[in-house]
């Protein structure tokens, strides 16, 4: 175990720092951030991160395009961001600080290993003369280490070969933050020992590595100070670090137990949802149900079969599996049963970017099908949030009959913060009844079954599980009569049927948008939806700490809209709505309510920064 109590060198007392590890995609970037994020949460601190990665497999090692990185934002009070700018990089070479200098702020921290820093490892990133020497980076606090070469110095005498051996670099690299930061190691250590318990060689010597970077840092004189943050204050529960899809995992769970049904999931591979897929199938014991199809048709194609068979069917996808998916949404729009169809959206169009975030399904999840096919649309808005989300979609989908989308991000799917685990009784009760017998009595007296036959209050139909004695029904994607479900070419109950399935959408109940507006006298209003929430509040804080007068609201529901969103928009003198696209939640709201919403969008394939956020809106409150 690693000793942090004694130490040797002055200790400076900071309320928050954002880190940044990057490097060559197979130096284990993504790893080394979340161990170092899972000791972060252990001590209690608040935290948000985001991990960046390359969407290649392997992208040639040592290029600008190979480069992955994990930054993590952590704090002694509530923090909403991963942090606009790093005040620590870890630069593992060349590629890795040449594609993360420009985001780095005059006088941050820059630990370079030396190792990598070879004549044609730079010219192959378009350095003439190593930065670590020539004097560009004199306007940062540079430290030069051989990260490598202490690596297999701390290794030798093991029966590593070299290669694997230099492996471990990363686990030297999060050693000496942990000692910079003061975060523990005991956790790692156990993660590597249970990692490799077939390998118990390569576990001790990662597990080396780890301790002799504590101690370089203890010992070495390029680090002449540590730096403590404390645990941030809490509401009173059990906390764990958790994930975006991690978190919409264990909420599609518990709606499953919360309605008494099983739940099946049916999904094709894809980035960035195929998280959920792993995450679900590991939980048989909860009777979930994973299918991994052949294509994304099928997914949902089983998907909706499981649905009326009587379960709560799941399809998980991103942007180009949902274009694929629209002919069966369309199916389950029709036949009025259950479906969640989980996006958890990415750069577009087409292939696109599969690893960067992007918010630009809103308009595709609204209107990308045939015909007038209405579908909810919920959003969650931070990674512990997708927990609430899935809750909320699986109820509208239990509840009204209808395929429901839930509209999360990469950025919140990979992300990660502090989740306060909920108690089984705080969540809500989902279960519904199936139809059990004869619903409708015929002018002869005969009681019968309709299938269309409709809740007043829901418009919901009855849900008739397959093989129920006197139950039987038609399915099928052409249109129903109202009522008894037979085909039905009928103008006028087309017309009815197509204005009854809106209406059940429109009148889905969803709770009033709340307004954030401490004076009560604002005039400028920010509206954002999902991921958005965090920058957009930070940005409104840093205002308002300014002494700036400005509203803030964040939409879950974005179809319908919440019954006192006209109310709140009308309120307010301008509207500016952030967005990862190009202003289709503005479309929106033009559109309904005539409002004319002032557009911020960026579609970089990356989160808002705050503080660029904060300049625009302090020019909306300027104008």
């Amino acid at each position: 175990m690693v000793s942090m109590v004694s130490r040797s060198k002055p200790v400076r007392r900071l309320d928050r720092v954002v880190i940044r590890f990057a490097g060559d995609s197979g130096d284990g970037m993504q790893l080394t951030g979340d161990r170092f994020t899972s000791e972060t949460a252990s001590f209690g601190n608040d935290l948000s991160t985001l991990p960046n990665f390359p969407a290649e497999i392997r992208a040639p090692a040592g290029t600008l395009p190979g480069v992955s990185s994990f930054q993590l934002h952590f704090a002694d009070h509530d923090i909403l961001t991963p942090g606009d700018a790093p005040d620590v990089l870890v630069a593992m070479n060349p590629a890795a600080l040449k594609a993360n200098l420009p985001d780095l702020p005059p006088g941050a921290e820059i630990i370079a290993n030396t190792d990598e820093f070879t004549r044609r490892a730079l010219q192959k990133v378009g350095y003439d003369a190593s930065p670590l020497e020539d004097g560009s980076l004199d306007g940062y606090r540079l430290h030069p280490v051989p990260l490598t070469t202490l690596t297999l110095e701390a290794l030798t005498g093991t029966a590593l070969a070299r290669k694997d051996a230099e492996r471990a670099k990363n686990m030297f690299a999060l050693g000496l933050l942990s000692w910079m930061y003061d975060r523990p190691t005991s956790g790692t250590e156990r993660y590597l020992r249970r990692k490799f318990t077939q390998k118990p060689e390569i576990a001790e010597a990662n597990v080396a590595a780890l301790r002799a970077g504590w101690n370089f840092g203890e010992t070495t004189e390029d680090f002449a100070v540590s730096y403590e943050i404390a645990p941030a204050p809490l509401a009173p529960g059990t906390y764990r670090n958790i994930s975006g899809n991690l978190a919409l995992s264990y909420g599609l769970i518990a709606a499953a137990q919360r309605s008494g049904l099983p739940l099946f999931l049916g999904s094709y591979p894809i980035t960035p949802a195929s998280d959920i897929l792993h995450e679900l199938s590991r939980h048989k014991n909860f009777g979930v149900r994973t299918f991994q199809a052949e294509d994304e048709i099928a997914g949902i194609g089983a998907a909706l079969g499981a649905a009326y068979g009587g379960s709560l069917g799941v399809t998980t996808t991103s942007g180009p599996g949902v274009a694929l998916k629209s002919e069966t949404i369309g199916l389950a729009v029709s036949l009025e049963l259950p479906l969640v169809i989980v996006d958890i959206q990415r750069g577009g169009p087409s292939t696109g970017l599969p690893t960067k975030t992007e918010q630009a399904d809103l308009l595709q999840a609204m209107f990308g099908r045939n015909g007038e096919a209405p579908v909810p649309i919920v959003a969650p808005r931070t990674p512990a949030d997708c927990f609430d989300a899935a809750l909320e979609a699986a109820r509208i989908a239990l509840t009204y009959r209808t395929p429901v989308f839930l509209l999360s991000d990469g950025y919140l799917a990979n992300g990660s913060e502090p989740w306060r685990i909920p108690r089984p009784d705080e969540l809500p009760d989902l279960r519904v009844p199936f139809a059990t017998g004869p619903n409708h009595t015929l002018d002869d007296g005969t009681d019968v079954f309709w299938p269309y036959k409709r809740d007043p209050r829901t418009l919901a139909r009855p849900w008739a599980v397959p093989g129920t004695p006197g139950l039987e029904h038609r399915i099928g994607g052409i249109e129903k009569q109202d009522g008894t479900g037979n085909i039905s070419y009928d103008p006028a109950n087309h017309d009815f049927m197509v204005r009854t399935r809106q209406a059940k959408v429109d009148g889905v109940q969803v709770p009033d948008v709340e307004v954030d507006d401490p004076t009560g006298d604002a005039r400028v209003l920010v509206l954002g939806w999902g991921s958005t929430y965090g920058p957009i509040t930070a940005a409104v804080r840093r205002l308002r700490a300014d002494g700036d007068r400005i509203a803030q609201a964040h939409l879950r529901h974005l179809n319908p809209f919440p019954a006192n969103l006209g109310a709140v928009l009308s309120a307010y003198d301008k509207v500016v709505v952030p967005e990862m696209n190009l202003g289709q939640l503005s479309l929106l709201l033009r559109a309904e309510f005539l409002v004319d919403a002032y557009p911020c969008n960026q579609v970089n394939g990356m989160p808002f920064r705050s503080a660029d956020l904060a300049l625009v809106l302090k020019e909306a409150l300027d104008d």
